[in-house]
């Protein structure tokens, strides 16, 4: 299991020098690199590579945030070309544009067509799609992504797992379910605290990773400062923030 964080989470900083030394200084064992601030191209994302390399920083997946259903295989052309310069593994998209229970059946089909055709484009880079697990998307909910996973029937489509942190019931079934598939997990203290306001519920993100650890989950687990604290989020947050995951998940004793 790595422990490691997504760069988005520092939005503020544009080096990206300085964004491996935070995860050189934090303790993370991998970065997710976002396409909308840091890695733009593939000279930049070789730079990273080689500064990630350097410090023993694993480069887990490149936030493309590619709308699947937009049909641009240009675009989607670019950001493999991108992702495999930086060695990553595995290409993060929004699943459409709309919740599941509001996506009319030519809609629908759209997303299992492009779906098909990005997964298999990226096959040729050796790389994984993962949809975002996200509210304004077609992977809103458990039943949702099962289906739709079921119709795209291609080994290289799987997910990610992100809770909005209100319904524990609803994000331990969800974990069961569908955690063969799931890539990555984001955890974020910040949202957490934000999604709970005024009564913040401390044990919820170590009961979700309770039931990950239970499931022999062996991908990556991404911490992600979201809204105003990426903003603000500082590196001895960052620090903070790994070595309790890393302390939960018995990485450090």
């Amino acid at each position: 299991m790595n422990i490691g964080f997504t760069s988005t989470s520092f939005r503020q900083i544009k080096s990206i020098e300085k964004i491996v030394k935070i995860a050189s200084d934090s303790g993370a064992d991998c970065i997710e690199w976002g396409g909308d601030i840091h890695i733009k191209d593939i000279p930049t994302a070789k730079r990273a590579k080689k500064l990630c390399d350097d410090a023993g920083i694993i480069i887990t997946s490149y936030g493309s945030y590619y709308r699947v259903g937009s049909k641009n295989a240009d675009k989607w052309k670019k950001i493999c070309e991108i992702a495999s310069a930086m060695g990553a593994k595995s290409i993060r998209v929004w699943l459409g544009s709309c919740d599941s229970e509001i996506t009319g059946e030519e809609t629908y089909n759209l997303l299992v067509e492009d779906g098909k055709a990005i997964c298999s484009a990226a096959a040729e880079y050796n790389l994984v799609v993962c949809p975002e697990c996200h509210d304004n998307t077609f992977n809103n909910n458990t039943d949702a992504f099962l289906k739709i996973h079921r119709d795209i029937g291609c080994d290289n489509f799987r997910t990610y797992f992100q809770s909005r942190y209100k319904h524990l019931k609803y994000d331990l079934d969800r974990i069961e379910r569908t955690l063969p598939y799931v890539e990555s997990v984001h955890i974020s203290y910040s949202e957490q605290s934000r999604e709970q306001f005024p009564i913040l519920k401390p044990g919820y993100i170590n009961s979700l990773l309770d039931k990950i650890i239970s499931l022999n989950f062996d991908g990556n687990i991404l911490v992600e400062y979201t809204y105003l604290f990426c903003w603000a989020g500082l590196a001895s947050s960052m620090k903070k923030s790994i070595a309790k995951i890393k302390a939960k998940v018995g990485k450090i004793k």
